[in-house]
């Protein structure tokens, strides 16, 4: 009670109080107040404030260093106008290359960098230093491009990574056959890679081909390495450049472009737009479908002839154009049931062995033996199966005969000219001729001969008799030869059982006389070629049969000397001649021999091809040689270079004292008849090499399995040092698979096909192949892809899109259409020196190789790996691709494999 009076008497006074100080003062001494208390806060507030900031400056000033002003210059730059930008667009040196090379780089930018980039900044600084590194890496690439000499590289190096490939391909369809499995795409290309890194040994790139991710980062690594290489050292260490620029390159350029070059549909268009003038047969479509193991093709070839049938049956005609409808549509029922019957066939596996049958059938064409032992093709076949028999001696002794008769007409017509000393002529020719018919008796008709050829002893005694009172003539072996041919054609075990044998039908099918087209010849029988020469004396040299002794050779001595000709543009040691248009030096060989009467001295003049072949004859003749005498290697371009012929004539030089030292000569019995010869002053004929160069069944030359090598290192195999020669041996060995047929039929392909090119382009082909690559790499040609490559990837300037896929029936069609193009642009003269059934085979094997996506980047990849190694030879880019290709997993399980299964063919031989 007493504490609440207390409180409303405190209010009251209070409110009274108030009361009278309003009255007093008057309302606004409230205002005054304000302001007074106010004015004194902000008064304070802002003295405190200078004198805070003075103190502070003061601080600064006495105790920290003084500040920057990049700061402040920066935001001065950028609150400034900016500037015109100029960019030097000269890369190449050339302008047509230069401008469509500057709009892929400006396409590249507007696609890929700058419809992002401006969403975050409207600054072009960014994209004009990107733009500036990537012309520095062009230009250094193309500085470094034009200091490499690119001939060695299309005319070697492709060949051989394409040969190897095929080959690849080859072993691998090979050991599916062999295991007896039906071909999928899947085991195919796990066996291929397999093969790969047998044949590699230290490579394989199945990660790359076969996993995206992989191939991608393979990319990645590759480009930084490049950029390294062409960047400037400030540029590269620009990590986010550096990334940007790597990512345009790797996955906006290379990567499209490796996947359309891969792509086996994209293939076949370009190879049907390739031969587009070549007209498609009508036999030839359908050997194509006789032959196809595709199921999908054949359906889709079905599938259209059926809508072609509905088509025709559609249309309303009368008169003459019923009967062209009529036959067309016999002609498409036909193929229909020859597409419906082949279906039936592979998804039952009810394969009809075409051969057995026409065996069992018996109604096959008959070719004469005289045809067959004059015709190529079909005289390896029947040399193949009279070695099965054991005939091969009858054969063999009737090829050599022949081979005496062309060779001794050739040295009696010799004789027929005049000579300076006839006498010695005629006792030396004579002399060789009854050597080589010896030996020729020797080695069929004596009791020592394995095999002996078994035909009447009293005409063999006969003949004995003749060799020993009589000189021997051309003619001195005809009524053997015919006795001998007259037993191969009617005794029951040769002639006429081989027209009932599986050789014999494909034999007709090789010839293109089998009245079915679909035949396909199987494999029994091929690998069984005769791997020794049946001809060892078909084409006989008489004058390798010289008298000379080893112990009168030992007294000849031969040096290369310094001989000017007068007649040509001297190089101190050799003639540089010019013939029909084909530059090639002369080397002066001086040589001395002593003889009872004095010393005889001579000069003979002899061309690098001549040594390489002489060579080869002594090499192959007399195996210890190979590890004693070391030839100077060849090289094939750029060879008339003076210091190039300056080294060549020392190590020739160098050649030649160690051929003729004595112990050399009596290390190898009958080297002394060889060396006379060369060095005797004559023309050197490299046809009287063959005699050497053919292998007989007593004398096998060394085995070296060329199946584990790449194709490369057999290219020293090829005597003659003309580039063309070289190339088409070596894929046709691969393409047609010629290593399994016998020596005799491929040394007749390498001799046809040297006439062939020589036929159609002389001996000026080696410079058409040199002025062809220069032709390649003019600016007007890379000019030109370049602007294949902008088209394609920005038609009109606009990005393409992506391509969709074509349905699988019209890849299958188009499938169908390459092969038949291709068959249909075969020559005949091809098929008449390789067989119309192994010239398919070959072709359809190429063809079939282009099928599959991971096989063609594989290859894709191996043409960038070699580019690059010939681009950059200072740098050690083969130990990089191997690093690169280390994760493989085929390459892992190759290293963990025990060593002895690692080659089984190379152990087994």
């Amino acid at each position: 009670m007493m504490l609440a009076e207390t409180s409303l008497s405190i209010w009251g006074w209070g409110s009274l109080v108030i009361v009278l100080f309003l009255i007093k003062f008057g309302p606004f001494i409230i205002f005054y107040i304000f302001c007074f208390f106010g004015g004194g806060f902000v008064v304070t507030f802002f003295f405190g404030k200078t004198s805070s900031e003075k103190y502070l400056d003061q601080c600064e000033h006495s105790f920290l260093p003084p500040t920057s002003f990049g700061i402040t210059k920066c935001i001065d730059e950028m609150k400034q106008e900016s500037k015109s930008i100029k960019i030097d667009r000269r890369l190449t040196g050339a302008y047509i290359i230069d401008e469509p090379l500057q709009q892929v780089i400006q396409f590249s930018l507007r696609d890929y960098v700058q419809y992002w980039y401006y969403t975050l900044s409207d600054d072009d600084s960014f994209l004009v230093e990107i733009r500036k590194t990537l012309q520095n890496a062009l230009i250094k690439f193309s500085t470094r491009s034009k200091e490499i000499d690119w001939l060695p590289y299309f005319a070697t190096r492709l060949v051989d990574d394409f040969g190897t490939h095929l080959r690849i391909f080859r072993k691998a369809q090979q050991r599916i056959t062999e295991k007896d499995e039906k071909m999928k795409a899947e085991d195919l290309v796990d066996t291929f890679f397999e093969v790969e890194v047998e044949m590699e040994k230290e490579v394989c790139r199945d990660l790359v081909c076969t996993s995206p991710k992989d191939e991608e980062g393979f990319l990645r690594d590759l480009c930084e390495v490049l950029l390294y290489l062409l960047l400037p050292p400030g540029d590269f260490q620009n990590k986010i450049m550096r990334y940007f620029v790597r990512e345009i390159i790797a996955r906006g350029i290379i990567l499209p472009l490796i996947n359309q070059l891969s792509d086996p549909d994209y293939i076949n268009q370009y190879v049907i737009w390739m031969i587009r003038d070549s007209v498609c047969s009508y036999e030839a479509f359908m050997n194509i479908i006789k032959l196809s193991d595709n199921v999908g093709e054949l359906e889709a070839v079905r599938d259209k002839a059926m809508e072609e049938l509905q088509y025709l049956r559609s249309l309303d005609t009368a008169g003459d154009d019923i009967n062209n409808i009529k036959n067309q549509i016999n002609s498409l029922l036909f193929v229909k049931k020859v597409c419906d019957s082949r279906i039936v066939r592979l998804q039952t596996g009810k394969e009809i062995d075409t051969v057995k049958l026409a065996v069992k059938c018996g109604k096959l064409c008959t070719v004469p033996l005289d045809n067959i032992l004059v015709h190529n093709i079909a005289l390896q076949f029947f040399m193949d199966y009279m070695q099965q028999v054991g005939g091969q001696a009858h054969l063999f002794f009737w090829m050599t005969v022949e081979g005496y008769r062309v060779t001794a007409q050739q040295q009696l017509a010799v004789l027929s000219s005049p000579k300076k000393d006839g006498r010695h002529q005629t006792t030396q020719t004579k002399d060789l001729l009854r050597t080589a018919a010896v030996g020729v008796y020797d080695q069929y008709l004596s009791e020592k001969a394995s095999p002996r050829v078994n035909i009447d002893e009293a005409l063999v005694a006969k003949l004995a008799e003749k060799l020993n009172h009589e000189d021997p003539t051309p003619e001195i072996f005809d009524e053997v030869q015919r006795k001998v041919y007259d037993l191969m054609l009617r005794d029951e075990r040769f002639y006429p059982s081989f027209k009932q044998h599986v050789l014999y039908v494909r034999m007709l099918a090789e010839l293109d006389m089998l009245k079915d087209p679909s035949f396909r010849g199987s494999d029994d029988g091929e690998g069984e070629s005769f791997n020794g020469s049946p001809t060892g004396s078909i084409n006989l040299s008489l004058d390798d049969l010289s008298n000379v002794s080893s112990e009168e050779f030992v007294q000849l001595r031969a040096c290369i000397s310094d001989t000017v000709f007068a007649d040509y543009d001297p190089y101190a040691m050799a003639g540089v001649c010019n013939d029909h248009g084909k530059t090639y030096a002369l080397y002066a060989i001086t040589v001395r021999r002593r003889t009872p009467n004095g010393e005889e001295v001579w000069k003979t003049y002899r061309r690098y091809s001549d040594f390489h072949d002489f060579h080869m004859r002594i090499t192959e003749q007399f195996e210890n040689l190979a590890s004693i005498l070391k030839l100077p290697g060849k090289k094939t371009f750029n060879n008339m270079d003076r210091e190039f012929l300056e080294k060549r004539k020392k190590d020739l030089n160098t050649y030649l004292q160690l051929l003729l030292t004595p112990e050399t000569m009596k290390a190898s019995p009958g080297l002394a008849h060889c060396v006379y010869d060369f060095l005797e002053n004559k023309a050197y004929s490299k046809g009287k090499g063959d005699f050497a160069r053919k292998e007989s069944p007593l004398m096998q030359k060394t085995y070296v399995d060329p199946e584990h090598s790449r194709v490369g290192a057999q290219l020293e195999d090829v005597v003659d040092d003309t580039i063309p020669l070289r190339i088409m041996l070596l894929l046709m060995d691969e393409v047609f698979d010629l290593k399994e047929r016998n020596q005799w039929l491929r040394r007749n392909i390498k001799n046809l096909l040297q006439q062939l090119i020589r036929a159609m382009h002389g001996d000026t082909l080696n410079k058409k192949i040199v002025d062809h690559v220069d032709w390649m790499t003019s600016p007007e040609q890379v000019a030109d892809a370049v602007k294949r490559f902008r088209d394609a990837f920005w038609p009109n300037g606009i990005l393409a899109e992506a391509v969709p896929r074509r349905d699988k029936a019209i890849r299958m069609r188009t499938r169908i259409a390459g092969k038949t193009k291709l068959l249909g642009i075969m020559p005949d003269e091809l098929k008449h020196i390789l067989g119309a059934e192994t010239t398919r085979k070959g072709i359809l094997r190429v063809f079939e190789m282009f099928q599959h996506t991971q096989l063609n980047k594989r290859m894709v990849y191996v043409f960038l790996e070699g580019f690059l190694e010939t681009l950059f030879p200072m740098y050690k880019f083969r130990e990089l691709f191997n690093k690169l290709h280390s994760h493989s997993k085929q390459m892992q399980r190759y290293k963990h494999r025990p060593q002895s299964t690692q080659a089984p063919s190379l152990q087994k031989r």
